[in-house]
């Protein structure tokens, strides 16, 4: 592709992604399916303008990065500990019975592949954070009994989704399953997990000293951003998905993560709500080019939508997509309305989903229909639940606690 090609392909990109993103936002639908919608226009779907190259590949991967490291500055390890039990029942009950259930259903009932399968059932175990706290947010509920739950429950979901990408990425790597490296793999995240925090607060420390003497502007994006993807190398390079030095970075980063890193290193509150203004900008202007790619990856046109197998598995994996997660809600105890909006909550999928589908599509192992019936699953999963939460919560607001 020609330079002044490509600018004009990245302009529309951007143009569209933010219009309907922003339109999406304003009729009260998570952006992300807005920028989903983007690509899905731009591409072989409909008007055919723009097609996925390599060079917009290493944008959305870089995107990816980014927003695995907002996700881990969004990470309240401390509030986490605080919530006790109930995320974690919560979370590990949504994490394995959409799993379990997905895979099953993929492999013995629809014929797919033990991979694609796994793929299948790691794409419905996601909660997106950011489209849950928003909605709740937006409701005034945001410090509410079951959002507390909820919050603890979606970043379990996280850390779990990420352990699960490190395993299907090492099974991709080798064509099949194999515990053996799989094992060794997920040993080399743990290390990665328990070390890279603490390299990356140490390295914050330099560049927050370097910051109070710099005589010039964009210190902290530029060293952040460096930090961010030396450490996505640093993960690829011990056998991990990139996306997940962002998120030890992201995690390292936070306000929110103050033991045992900040008792050894420090750090300054002052410095870390600079590095989060200075990034945020960086994060929302790359992150929508991945969701972008994933609508440009997909082309509706070659689906046959009169094929009773494109229904039959859409509307099964959005049952299970659903049923699984509010299940999740009721495996402790409390008011039934409180348990159900847990549930609710914590169905979603959102940017995490799509991560999945995008990695099984890159490496082959979704292909024909599967990728384009996920990603419908993933926003009516994304857009219906958080409608039906203010609907419950309004309808019910006096019979909620507080």
């Amino acid at each position: 592709m020609d330079a002044q090609v490509f600018f004009l392909v990245l302009i529309a990109i951007l143009l569209t992604a933010r219009i309907l993103g922003e339109l999406a936002a304003r009729f009260g639908i998570p952006p992300v399916i807005g920028e989903l919608l983007a690509g899905i226009l731009l591409g072989p779907s409909l008007l055919g303008w723009a097609k996925p190259t390599h060079s917009l590949q290493l944008l959305s991967e870089i995107g990816i990065i980014l927003l695995l490291f907002e996700v881990g500055l969004e990470t309240d390890v401390v509030r986490l500990v605080k919530t006790g039990l109930r995320p974690i029942i919560v979370a590990t009950s949504g994490f394995v019975m959409p799993f379990v259930l997905g895979y099953a259903l993929s492999h013995y009932l629809f014929s797919q592949g033990q991979l694609a399968s796994l793929f299948i059932g790691g794409t419905l175990t996601a909660t997106s954070i950011g489209i849950t706290m928003r909605t709740l947010a937006d409701l005034r509920r945001s410090a509410s009994n079951e959002a507390q739950v909820v919050l603890g429950a979606a970043v379990i979901d996280d850390v779990l989704g990420v352990v699960l990408l490190a395993f299907l990425y090492q099974s991709t790597r080798s064509g099949h399953i194999d515990f053996a490296a799989a094992g060794k793999v997920l040993l080399f995240v743990a290390l990665f997990l328990l070390l890279a925090p603490f390299a990356a607060r140490a390295i914050a420390g330099i560049i927050e000293r370097f910051n109070r003497v710099s005589q010039m502007p964009g210190l902290i994006p530029t060293t952040v951003v460096s930090l961010v993807l030396f450490f996505a190398w640093l993960a690829h390079y011990v056998g991990a998905p990139q996306l997940l030095g962002g998120f030890a970075a992201g995690l390292a980063l936070s306000r929110r993560f103050r033991w045992p890193f900040r008792a050894v290193v420090g750090g300054d509150a002052g410095f870390t709500t600079a590095m989060e203004r200075a990034m945020r900008p960086i994060i929302h202007l790359f992150a929508p080019i991945f969701f972008v790619m994933v609508g440009l990856s997909m082309n509706l046109r070659t689906i046959d939508w009169s094929s009773p197998f494109v229904w039959a598995f859409s509307l099964s994996l959005f049952v299970l997509a659903v049923a699984g997660k509010i299940a999740a809600g009721f495996m402790i105890r409390g008011p039934f309305l409180s348990r159900l909006a847990i549930g609710m909550a914590m169905v979603p999928r959102g940017e995490v989903g799509l991560i999945f589908v995008a990695l099984g599509q890159s490496t082959g192992i979704l292909n024909g229909a599967v990728p384009a019936i996920l990603v419908m699953v993933i926003a009516l999963s994304t857009l219906l639940p958080p409608l039906a939460l203010k609907w419950l919560h309004i309808r019910h607001a006096s019979q909620l606690p507080g």
